[in-house]
């Protein structure tokens, strides 16, 4: 594969992982469906670009060109910017953040330091302590699954305000990704029908490519680049 990843979980509230990731060659991978925001510095031929990426609510084939680095600060589900709207960066709507060519970046009409692998939580905790970070509570209150204190009704206009996705949506990507996995991992995709809860090969099919991307057969034989959130932490109680 072309691409390599390494990521490691945070302490901090308000981020759920920090990633990185480098090019050996240019090509495409697939990217699924996921709700997070996130802060990602990019490196390609010789430019540094900081850029805020939104949820995106469906898997996409995303080209990536050769010698690239990537730094990526996952924020955690709920976790949004009261300055941006989340639905104005969902599906691929991203925000390039401007640069001042001294290892900063402009964001709320105030300059940061571009972060690292190491100090991605020294990024997000000034920003949360400067109001430009903030939780809704209610979906992550029901995210790790205690009671709302709402109708059923705000919960779900709270999901989409906050991910751009239902919250029924974000079971149905976690039951795909899970099942990627599985297949990838050699599992036959009869078992994995039963042990996910799938109708039927057509469903799990069906499942895959709207929220993952591959077929079962293409993670069977491990034909495709895949991102590391194939890997990364469940998004979602199952």
């Amino acid at each position: 594969m072309f691409i390599s990843f390494d990521n490691r979980p945070s302490d901090s509230p308000y981020i759920e992982q920090v990633w990185r990731s480098r090019s050996a060659r240019g090509g495409s991978f697939y990217s699924m469906a996921e709700p997070n925001i996130e802060f990602v510095v990019a490196r390609v031929a010789g430019r540094e670009q900081v850029i805020l990426r939104g949820p995106v609510t469906q898997a996409s084939r995303v080209h990536c060109p050769a010698d690239g680095e990537w730094l990526g600060i996952r924020l955690r589900v709920g976790t949004h910017l009261p300055a941006v709207a989340t639905t104005h960066l969902t599906d691929h709507r991203s925000l390039v953040l401007p640069g001042d060519g001294s290892l900063r970046f402009w964001f709320a009409d105030r300059a940061w330091e571009i972060p690292t692998f190491e100090t991605a939580e020294c990024l997000v905790s000034r920003l949360a302590a400067a109001g430009l970070i903030a939780v809704e509570g209610i979906v992550q209150r029901v995210f790790e699954g205690r009671r709302s204190g709402v109708t059923e009704r705000s919960v779900q206009r709270r999901f989409v305000q906050a991910t751009g996705l239902t919250r029924d949506s974000l079971r149905q990507i976690e039951r795909a990704r899970q099942a990627a996995l599985l297949l990838a991992g050699g599992a036959a995709a009869l078992d994995v029908v039963f042990q996910m809860g799938f109708f039927d090969q057509a469903h799990l099919i069906r499942a895959l490519r709207r929220w993952v991307g591959p077929t079962p057969g293409g993670l069977l034989r491990n034909e495709d680049q895949l991102s590391f959130l194939y890997n990364a932490a469940p998004l979602f109680p199952m």
